[in-house]
């Protein structure tokens, strides 16, 4: 409802700046990165935990593809580069799961970490590769090309999205998942296994959040150390405004990638009217309180029906 009503309005006040298709495909291609770094957040949350480096893990996938790229094949680089994410979720999962320590925390470190790591790798400078060299089919199909007049980054999305939505809604993982978000204590009593759950949402969310840095390293050319900084938090809003619920147990994956769109879209009229873009922090702010607060009552009010 909101991503239907921010529409109308963008559309009606932009004079036809916002609303056309080049502008939509942009949006798209914002949303395709952001949406696929935000389903990885949506299963964490789902766990009852929470990622909050999946910014600094943007970064690194995107850094590892354009370091390698031009060194050997780039569906091989991009292999490399989801493994470095997966590898992050997995230090993130296993520090959770092993030491008991909140997630919050240990993810706030590892943004740091991984921060500072891209900043130290790049030394003030980017990794880039020439646009003359960008050619062949696996740039084309890791970003850097379109189909239908948006960019592969779109179908990524599409295809991750469906595959996951396979997962929470026909497989026992999805089942267990959700369980254990609901209460881990009962879904332990059941013999479900709960920390290797968590950890498997941890590494699955690292390798979805290097991926997108991928494919977002693909179109652009180039990334430095600031490359993703903030997304954390965009990533997080999105499952909030798309309503998945931040103490676990449910998870709306369609719902956060409408979040991710809604976010996108505002970044984007934003900048279409003349606004400072440093604005859409405040925005961000007050989306994320709205939507908590929102989905809190609405808990409640059903709760009393």
């Amino acid at each position: 409802m909101i991503a239907v009503a921010l529409v109308a309005f963008f559309s009606a006040t932009s004079d036809g700046r916002w609303a056309n298709a080049y502008n939509f495909a942009t949006i798209l291609q914002v949303t395709a990165t952001l949406g696929l770094m935000t389903l990885g957040v949506a299963l964490v949350i789902g766990t009852g935990e929470i990622d909050i480096s999946v910014g600094s893990t943007f970064g690194m996938g995107a850094l590892v593809y354009l370091w390698l790229a031009s060194r050997i094949d780039p569906s091989a680089a991009a292999l490399a580069a989801v493994a470095v994410g997966a590898a992050i979720g997995l230090l993130n999962g296993l520090l959770v799961t092993r030491t008991g320590t909140p997630s919050l925390i240990i993810t706030l470190g590892t943004l740091m970490i991984f921060r500072g790591i891209a900043i130290a790798l790049t030394e003030g400078f980017s990794f880039s590769i020439p646009y003359a060299a960008r050619k062949g089919w696996s740039f084309e199909i890791l970003g850097g090309g379109e189909f239908l007049g948006f960019n592969t980054a779109l179908y990524w999305l599409i295809l991750i999205l469906v595959v996951l939505t396979v997962v929470l809604t026909a497989m026992p993982f999805g089942n267990r998942l959700l369980a254990v978000g609901g209460s881990a204590a009962s879904a332990h009593s059941r013999g479900i296994r709960v920390g290797r759950i968590k950890l498997s949402a941890f590494v699955i969310c690292g390798a979805l959040a290097a991926f997108a840095g991928t494919l977002e390293a693909g179109k652009l050319g180039f990334a430095d150390g600031s490359m993703g900084r903030l997304m954390e938090l965009q990533a997080i809003a999105s499952c909030v405004l798309g309503g998945c619920l931040l103490a676990g147990g449910r998870v709306s994956l369609i719902g956060a990638l409408l979040g991710a769109f809604v976010l996108s879209s505002i970044q984007s009229y934003l900048v279409v009217v003349g606004v400072a873009p440093q604005w859409f922090l405040l925005f961000l702010g007050i989306i994320v309180v709205l939507a908590a607060y929102g989905d809190q009552s609405l808990r409640q009010w059903a709760l009393k029906k």
